[in-house]
């Protein structure tokens, strides 16, 4: 593995000071440009602040127990979790429905189904980061060692997710901020080009802009594209 970007950060327990370690993190995870970069720098963060991880990964969970990795810090966290490890006739993660976090305090005693052990990842931390009726947002770190997370790290990953949560919600609301002002401006662009066109004034090609978008069964948006591509082609 590369050395993280972040190995600024203090880890723990070797340093006491988790306040600051988290207040280091959270600006990190505020200074990044989008949902997918928040998670990618959560993924990292997470091996850098949690006691005793060595690979981390966040993956959307379904209720039929579909599973979809987002953000990884290895191909070993990619293939850890697309073979859906198994404790019992569950997920281990099944019980986050209801539960903050589920550890797996060591692999080879999971039994034959649990593929975990034979990638080397003995010991599992899994956070939740959001649920709804449908689906999970999780938080997973693995390590080498089994029994490798504490109630030290439980408590840390805990913090760590609260933090990793707002940072997502603030990053989400500045790409959709950005997406609407794109947006916006496509759609003024399309009306300037149909006013030209049509020898209408802004509101007539505006109206225009929409009884087409329904007609076609094309969002605004889309249709809006489409205008300026053809006014801005050869």
């Amino acid at each position: 593995m590369t050395a993280s970007r972040f190995s600024d950060l203090p880890r723990f327990p070797a340093d006491p000071d988790l306040a600051e370690a988290l207040t280091a993190a959270a600006c990190r995870l505020h200074e990044t440009s989008s949902p997918d970069s928040t998670l990618d720098a959560a993924v990292r963060l997470a091996v850098e602040l949690l006691p005793g991880a060595d690979h981390a990964g966040i993956s959307v969970m379904e209720r039929d127990n579909r599973r979809q990795t987002l953000a990884w810090t290895d191909e070993v966290v990619r293939a850890a979790e697309d073979r859906h490890p198994l404790v019992g006739k569950q997920p281990y993660w099944h019980p986050l429905w209801t539960a903050p976090a589920v550890t797996v305090e060591d692999s080879e005693g999971a039994g034959e189904a649990d593929p975990l052990a034979g990638m080397g990842l003995r010991s599992v931390l899994s956070l939740r980061l959001r649920a709804d009726r449908r689906r999970l947002t999780v938080l997973t770190a693995y390590a080498r060692k089994p029994r490798a997370f504490d109630e030290e790290a439980l408590r840390i990953g805990r913090l760590f997710t609260a933090h990793v949560g707002i940072a997502l919600d603030s990053a989400t609301v500045r790409e959709q901020l950005t997406e609407a002002m794109r947006t916006r401006d496509l759609i003024g662009q399309a009306t300037g080009i149909l006013m030209e066109r049509l020898g209408i004034d802004a509101a007539g090609a505006f109206d225009s802009l929409v009884r087409a978008s329904q007609r076609e069964n094309v969002k605004l948006r889309d249709l809006a594209r489409r205008i300026v591509d053809v006014h801005s082609g050869p």
